[in-house]
């Protein structure tokens, strides 16, 4: 495996997720029972931003850099929806200044309750290691060194029955996109009331479409679109968006994300646009 999330930690794409996921556990949190939390590729679980690799890419400036800049500006409102993800951040720079990035694993440790729980799998040796040292100490979390498509169909539906699966493969093999479709709908059967969260990249709209065409046609009633493109994809670009699937939304989700989508595009890019959408299904009020 060549991908080292180190280059990219903090970027556009993992703010984005990283809103969206903390917005998520939130709302699990509003019920008294348990739930569990699968980070099927969890990466490093937290990264240096003066490491060499962090300061070659910088992407982490056109990013969470960006947002922290523009928070004091924000209403109360989408400060008040924020403020999960930016505790989680600010636990890891307690002088202010950004110097380290949470990856998913210790963002989801950190809206744990007692009775909650996180499997988080890293395949890669050297980032399990440093999970492992990411994350020791907490019983609440078990990190297992394990292929995320294998966990999934190991792991569902877990002890709890209430939870999150993210799923947010690397993307070096062109299949990915196929994986994810096909790994949902497998999980889906095995774990109908599971929340999923997948990211997926938009370098070009033909595999995201694709995708969008599959999840359309798949048995899975309430499946919820975000897109956030900081221009027209180009294939020289690299990677120009950075798209979320959730399945089975919390119900407060949507509103909460077209309240906040349009401001943090806008902080992310000039050029910026966002997209939210339901791909199956809204779902009803109240439910």
């Amino acid at each position: 495996m060549n991908y080292q999330h180190a280059f990219h930690a903090g970027n556009f794409a993992d703010v984005h997720k990283h809103i969206v996921l903390t917005r998520i556990l939130v709302h699990l949190r509003r019920k008294a029972a348990a739930f569990r939390v699968i980070d099927s590729h969890a990466g490093a679980g937290r990264y240096d931003l003066r490491s060499s690799e962090a300061i070659r890419g910088g992407e982490w400036q056109g990013g969470i850099a960006r947002l922290w800049r523009a928070l004091p500006s924000w209403s109360d409102a989408a400060v008040a929806l924020l403020e999960p993800y930016r505790a989680a951040v600010a636990a890891l720079n307690p002088g202010g200044a950004l110097s380290r990035y949470p990856g998913s694993p210790v963002i989801a440790r950190s809206l744990l309750r007692a009775q909650d729980r996180l499997t988080a799998c890293e395949i890669e040796p050297r980032a399990a290691a440093a999970l492992k040292a990411a994350l020791r100490g907490d019983d609440r979390v078990k990190v297992l060194a394990l292929d995320g498509w294998t966990a999934l169909g190991a792991m569902l539906p877990p002890r709890e029955r209430r939870g999150l699966a993210l799923i947010d493969p690397p993307f070096e093999d062109a299949a990915d996109f196929l994986h994810l479709s096909t790994a949902l709908a497998a999980a889906h059967r095995k774990w109908p009331t599971g929340i999923y969260l997948l990211w997926y990249p938009i370098k070009d709209r033909a595999a995201p479409d694709a995708l969008a065409r599959r999840l359309r046609r798949a048995a899975v009633p309430k499946v919820l679109r975000s897109e956030i493109s900081l221009g027209a994809p180009r294939a020289d670009a690299g990677l120009t968006g950075s798209g979320l699937i959730v399945v089975n939304p919390p119900f407060p989700l949507a509103a909460e994300l077209r309240a906040l989508m349009p401001a943090l595009a806008s902080v992310l890019s000039p050029a910026s646009g966002h997209r939210l959408e339901w791909l199956a299904g809204e779902a009803p009020a109240g439910s």
